[in-house]
């Protein structure tokens, strides 16, 4: 028998054409229908740039208008939605809830059969304004909090802030959230939006695809990835007391004891970028902000120590949850929250995706060479 040449982990396979994002790796930038996403973060709203992954184009100011007025109007926690969320244990993790949560507004979704263009759209829309009412929610009860209302003068970042603390966010805190949220919105056949668009070639629902997304972006080989950053900040041990030196130092030698027993740290390396994660910097630049906003050195200090000891060692950058982590745990954000946040973003990149893929759809359904035993039969 001839050797099969396998792909594992489909590695290298082009499956289809998509529109929507690609690495360009003469510039090293992920573009967004051809937007250099640091461009895209620099001076855009999250509300412009969803506009952008869904129509093609950034829109005018009639356009905008329309649009974030659709999205304020279904951003309230939906009772029922609060009686599941409700019904499920404190030690679920949150991305557990975030999956059910997802499940059960297709349910209730009145266009819950259709997948046309037009119910499609409205379902993405619609998703993407009530998962942040669930993640903050689901922050909430796990301190023994209530849920905060939505306040239709804010913009998304402002208002999802707002409805996780209570409070009246900063402007700093709501440009870096901002800038998180551009930069986790899609990242081409990730694992979860490849997922996605599986189950999308079956002909199943938006709200299914993006269930099964979900559970794909649980993984810490993928989403989760964020809260491992965090996990080993808390390792290393964070002391609010300790200057940026000597934060380095402890977090250098943690890091070349992790490598020397090959650990795997999180938060270093990408699949797809060769020459560091693109969208790294921008990410960076807003935790420095947030470093300084909240007078935390010794963070910086453990996240430089641990970048040059895995530069040192192995030449790997940090991706894009290697800041982020840190970033959200400032702003006040539980570590198990720190995925959520990626599935508010990411619904605007998965959804895109899904609506190509209904627009020019090719049942997904790969090969694969059998070794187990050969035929046998029963005695």
């Amino acid at each position: 028998m001839a050797a099969v040449d396998i792909k594992k982990g489909l590695a290298g396979v082009v499956v289809d054409y998509t529109a929507v994002s690609k690495v360009n790796p003469d510039t090293n930038s992920l573009l967004y229908r051809g937007y250099p996403v640091q461009e895209l973060a620099a001076k855009c709203s999250f509300e412009e740039v969803a506009y952008l992954l869904w129509n093609g184009e950034l829109p005018n100011e009639a356009q905008l208008a329309e649009f974030t007025a659709r999205e304020r109007a279904g951003r309230a926690l939906d009772p029922v939605v609060k009686q599941v969320i409700d019904a499920l244990p404190t030690t679920a993790h949150p991305m557990d809830v975030c999956r059910t949560a997802a499940s059960v507004l297709g349910a209730r979704h009145e266009l819950a059969e259709d997948s046309s263009p037009e119910a499609n759209m409205k379902k993405a829309i619609d998703l993407w304004a009530a998962m942040p009412a669930v993640v903050a929610y689901d922050q909430r009860r796990r301190h023994g909090q209530e849920p905060v209302e939505p306040r239709e003068e804010l913009d998304y970042s402002a208002n999802f802030l707002w409805m996780t603390f209570g409070e009246d966010p900063v402007d700093e805190v709501v440009e870096a959230f901002n800038v998180s949220m551009i930069l986790y919105a899609e990242h081409s056949f990730n694992a979860s939006t490849f997922t996605a668009r599986v189950v999308t070639s079956t002909l199943s629902d938006l709200h299914s695809a993006v269930t099964a997304a979900i559970g794909a972006l649980k993984g810490p080989l993928h989403g989760g990835a964020n809260e491992a950053v965090m996990h080993t900040f808390d390792e290393i041990g964070i002391r609010s007391e300790e200057s940026l030196e000597e934060a380095a130092s402890r977090a250098k030698t943690w890091m070349e004891d992790a490598l020397a027993q090959k650990k795997k740290v999180m938060g270093f390396g990408h699949r797809v970028y060769k020459h560091g994660d693109s969208r790294v910097p921008t990410m960076k630049a807003a935790l420095d902000k947030m470093i300084a906003h909240y007078g935390r050195p010794e963070l910086l200090g453990l996240y430089n120590g641990l970048e040059q000891a895995m530069d040192e060692a192995k030449a790997i950058k940090p991706n894009l949850d290697y800041p982020a982590g840190p970033t959200y745990h400032l702003m006040g954000f539980d570590t198990q929250t720190f995925t959520p946040l990626f599935v508010a973003s990411r619904i605007t990149g998965w959804t895109a995706h899904i609506m190509e893929q209904v627009a020019s759809n090719s049942l997904i359904r790969p090969l694969s060479e059998y070794n187990g035993p050969e035929e046998r039969h029963v005695p």
